[in-house]
């Protein structure tokens, strides 16, 4: 089944559609078999949100979108599963806030940044980072600490969806302001950003999106969707809307027998 074919009534809509753009990203070799299991981790966390955007994670989208338009060098950094899951969303919201592209994997080869800047190529990107390799995270010794040096390097901004922990760390130590997007607010990612999206990613940069263009001419109202977020409450809130949620699973979905432990685990 394309996805095209899955039918957009389905209860599992949404969901289908991410594991098969995951499918095709593996297929298409743009997207690691480890990235699989990622995808199956984070997909769990958002049943458990209710797969829905916690109004505290609506405030870190505006905080983020507003960090990217005050920004002097932003720089959105995509892995495998970015550029499988939203490769037009995330040339959409470079645009909205005139941010670099670069592509970073853990799993690297030359081979798979250039089809990934092929990919996010073929969805409108003018320009990809990544390829160069020229410039390093310091303290990272894996492949991961290869950036350009014009790009990630070189950022005050960095968004870093979907990231490991310890990259995270790292770049916190370079003194980048960091925007991450995941699903597990206990994650070591989230916890070291400056402003953590709880989110599913398909989800979040659309609406980082949407917040930037309303924000664009607003300076005022960028100020403070900056100054009136706070990092400690939205991770808060959404380790409590885990806790409380009896899966948060919508009502169609669990009626529907979605909220089985085998659906979680495929």
């Amino acid at each position: 089944m394309t996805e095209t074919e899955i039918p957009e009534d389905h209860p599992r809509y949404a969901s289908l559609v991410t594991r098969h753009r995951i499918e095709a990203g593996v297929e298409k070799g743009i997207t690691s078999k480890q990235g699989l299991i990622a995808q199956g981790r984070g997909e769990a966390f958002d049943y458990l949100l209710g797969e829905r955007t916690l109004p505290s994670a609506d405030a870190a989208e505006r905080a983020a979108a507003a960090t990217l338009l005050c920004a002097d060098h932003p720089v959105l950094s995509v892995n495998g599963n970015v550029a499988a899951l939203a490769p037009a969303e995330i040339v959409d919201l470079a645009a909205a806030v005139d941010a670099d592209i670069e592509v970073n994997l853990f799993n690297h080869t030359d081979e798979r940044v250039r089809r990934i800047a092929d990919h996010l190529r073929e969805h409108g990107a003018d320009e990809v980072k990544g390829l160069a390799g020229d410039g390093e995270i310091p303290g990272l010794d894996h492949a991961r600490g290869t950036v350009d040096a014009d790009g990630i390097e070189a950022a005050d901004v960095v968004v870093v969806p979907l990231e490991d922990g310890d990259r995270a760390e790292a770049l916190d130590a370079m003194g980048k302001t960091e925007i991450v997007v995941d699903l597990n607010p206990g994650s070591r990612s989230p916890r070291t950003a400056d402003i953590p999206i709880i989110d599913n990613l398909i989800r979040a940069v659309p609406n980082v999106t949407a917040h930037a263009r309303d924000l664009a001419d607003a300076p005022a109202s960028r100020r403070d969707a900056i100054d009136s977020f706070d990092a400690d409450e939205a991770l808060a809130e959404a380790e409590a809307a885990i806790r409380e949620g009896s899966f948060g699973m919508p009502d169609d979905a669990a009626a529907d027998g979605d909220a089985s432990n085998a659906d979680i685990a495929d």
